[in-house]
């Protein structure tokens, strides 16, 4: 019987303050020269900006939270009762009855908005923790996947799910669990016993991605049943990452709730990470015409992202894209306005203006008789109390003018195109 100290001794050692941050940290190699290079060289240098990761605490307690849970699983393996479990599960998988040794509650959630940089946070966690991708222990002899991470299926399907964890340990191990299922036309049940004796075996902790599927699938419950049971049959932890929707669902039931107790995380803040995140991402710019980061382009920034890590690379790329293309050259408040009315116009419902310094931070530069304008941005971006939209249509008419040059000095007007 396997040492459960000896298992969990495998693991690299937990890193804790500024270790940790220096080992989540990514920061792709820059060298200034790439400046002067061809728009194609140029161009592709770019996408480095997406391989930049800033820790942040989100970034630490994912790390910590994951640590701990793959150690909890790890020492349950080679004990007394998970030898009496994997008879158990052997029954399952024969379509026998069975009953459930480990028991155990070890699920978790990490909840957020889309795009806030949860499963990144996850990803990095999870190459510090697994060092070595498998853990090889000796007597007797066994493989054990730290981390096997999968996604919900968009159906939520049970049997999806169970099918694609086996796949992801054949991945891993080079085994052939997953052509055996599919060879042996397993039903669900039996494969709850075949995936519950995988994990049990070589399996630390299982990620489910994209856990809000479930919220709007007849799947649902029975597919968070199933993790439950997995749980209970193989003393496995599982972490399920999600969008605050799927937070909903958990909390329309207690078994659901008591499931899914975990972690929670909103849009950055206008405050001291947000700032030096600016910075770091600010310093990779591949233009002829290199500038310094203001203090209104970090303003412009965060009412323009909503506070979404992603938007603000998005941002800064296709801005440097089109300054690149367009021959502009210069990374400023322009080529992002650009940016974000061109390329990030599906998001633009999405993001609401989060703060405001010192008024509006940047003007369109041209106006059109072709615009755009809401009783929001009324209500938000007037300037004077003393006008109304019938003295202004009056006024239009009386002196044959253009309303919306009228409307021009009391609302920003946006022109779109049609």
């Amino acid at each position: 019987m396997n040492n459960r100290f000896d298992i969990v001794a495998k693991l690299p050692e937990m890193k804790s303050g500024k270790e940790l941050v220096t080992a989540l940290s990514v920061f792709p190699k820059y060298d200034e020269s790439i400046c002067y290079e061809n728009q194609a060289a140029r161009l592709m240098a770019l996408s480095d900006l997406y391989k930049i990761y800033v820790p942040s605490e989100m970034s630490i307690e994912i790390y910590s939270k994951l640590y701990l849970a793959l150690m909890r699983s790890l020492q349950k393996k080679g004990t007394k009762l998970s030898a009496i479990q994997q008879n158990e599960n052997f029954k399952a998988a024969k379509n026998q009855e069975y009953t459930s040794i480990m028991g155990g509650s070890d699920s978790f959630t990490i909840i957020g908005m889309s795009g806030i940089g949860k499963s990144s946070a996850v990803s990095r966690a999870i190459t510090l923790i697994t060092e070595n991708r498998v853990i090889e222990i000796e007597k007797p002899y066994t493989k054990i996947v730290p981390c096997v991470t999968v996604q919900c299926p968009f159906d939520s399907s049970v049997k999806g799910l169970l099918i694609e964890i086996l796949r992801k340990v054949d991945e891993e191990l080079e085994s052939q669990y997953y052509q055996n299922a599919l060879r042996a036309r397993a039903t669900t049940d039996m494969l709850i016993g075949s995936v519950s004796q995988v994990a049990l075996n070589h399996i630390g902790i299982l990620i489910v991605d994209e856990i809000q599927n479930v919220v709007n699938s007849k799947n649902g419950k029975s597919l968070i049943g199933a993790l439950t049971q997995l749980i209970n049959n193989s003393g496995i932890s599982i972490c399920m990452i999600g969008t605050p929707e799927s937070a909903v669902f958990f909390e329309s039931a207690m078994q659901l709730a008591r499931r899914s107790l975990g972690l929670q995380y909103s849009v950055m803040g206008y405050d001291a990470y947000f700032q030096s995140f600016c910075k770091v991402i600010f310093k990779y710019q591949f233009l002829k015409n290199c500038v310094d980061i203001t203090p209104a382009i970090m303003e412009w920034l965060y009412e323009h992202s909503a506070g979404i890590a992603s938007v603000v690379v998005s941002l800064v790329h296709d801005a440097q894209e089109i300054a690149i293309l367009t021959g502009k050259e210069i990374l400023n408040i322009d080529t992002l306005n650009e940016a974000y009315q061109k390329r990030l116009s599906l998001l633009h419902n999405y993001i609401q203006p989060a703060i405001i310094h010192n008024g509006q931070i940047s003007k369109s530069k041209r106006k059109s008789p072709v615009a755009s304008i809401s009783k929001n941005d009324i209500a938000s971006e007037r300037i004077d109390t003393d006008w109304s939209l019938k003295a202004l249509a009056e006024k239009s008419k009386r002196e044959n003018i253009d309303i919306v040059k009228l409307l021009a000095d009391y609302v920003t007007i946006v022109e779109v195109a049609i």
